[in-house]
């Protein structure tokens, strides 16, 4: 069977809900060892008790005393998915400072603490890294001033980790289109709660093939990158996104 982990010890971030869960699922079934590493305790624990093997890391990954209480103990890690992210709506005028912050306190800041902490690991085992960015960080996206430019950073890191260790490391970058997901439920829920299914239609069409992405879809891309298949796939930065970037 392709695309085997046998034998890996994965860390996922945000590996609760959503694009996480469907990788600490989609991982362990390829035979990995996965790390749920979540900020919601009670529900990773609750997915943890189903999939064998598996163990929770609580902990805020936006900061640096629990990235490092999180890490300690932790002696072999041979993928990390950097999946964590929050969202946040708004042009440049209706975007105050404290969310311009909070979103790249998450986004860009947690990815780095989390990398920065992994790296002795994965350099030791000759790892890889999947960052999950957005298709917001290649095209502008109506109303996402801050969230593109935190995924415009995720894009931009990825490729300086690939440059800095081209022959250690493999890291690459999925650039997803709006996937169905708590992500996407919480933004409904937020800002349309009286025309959820309006708008929920609307984010079906953003995408030219008709439908949002299914968490799993990501997931198994994901699955490829960490593979020994894709051992000659390098700093890349690919699309799963129903056709949206290509329009």
């Amino acid at each position: 069977m392709p695309f085997r982990l046998d034998h890996k010890t994965a860390l996922i971030t945000g590996g609760a809900s959503g694009i996480g869960e469907a990788a600490s699922r989609i991982f362990t079934e390829a035979g990995a060892r996965v790390i749920i590493a979540d900020i919601d305790e009670k529900r990773a624990e609750a997915l943890a008790a189903q999939l064998p093997g598996s163990r929770v890391l609580a902990g805020d990954i936006s900061s640096e005393d629990a990235v490092r209480t999180m890490f300690t103990g932790l002696d072999q890690l041979d993928i990390l998915i950097n999946n964590a992210g929050i969202g946040l709506v708004g042009g440049i005028l209706e975007t105050d400072l404290a969310g311009w912050d909070r979103v790249f306190k998450v986004n860009v800041t947690g990815m780095f603490l989390v990398t920065r902490a992994a790296m002795p690991l994965l350099l030791a085992s000759h790892g890889s890294i999947v960052n999950l960015a957005s298709v917001a960080g290649l095209v502008g996206v109506k109303k996402r001033f801050a969230y593109c430019a935190t995924k415009g950073a995720v894009v931009a890191m990825t490729r300086q980790l690939a440059l800095d260790y081209p022959t250690e490391i493999r890291v690459n970058c999925i650039c997803p289109g709006t996937v169905d997901s708590p992500f996407v439920e919480g933004y409904l829920e937020k800002y349309h709660k009286h025309e959820k299914e309006k708008v929920r239609a609307e984010l079906n069409q953003r995408q030219p093939i008709g439908r949002l992405g299914k968490p799993s879809e990501i997931a198994n891309m994901a699955l490829y990158l960490c593979s020994e298949e894709a051992g000659f796939v390098n700093g890349s930065v690919l699309c799963i996104d129903g056709g949206w970037t290509a329009a």
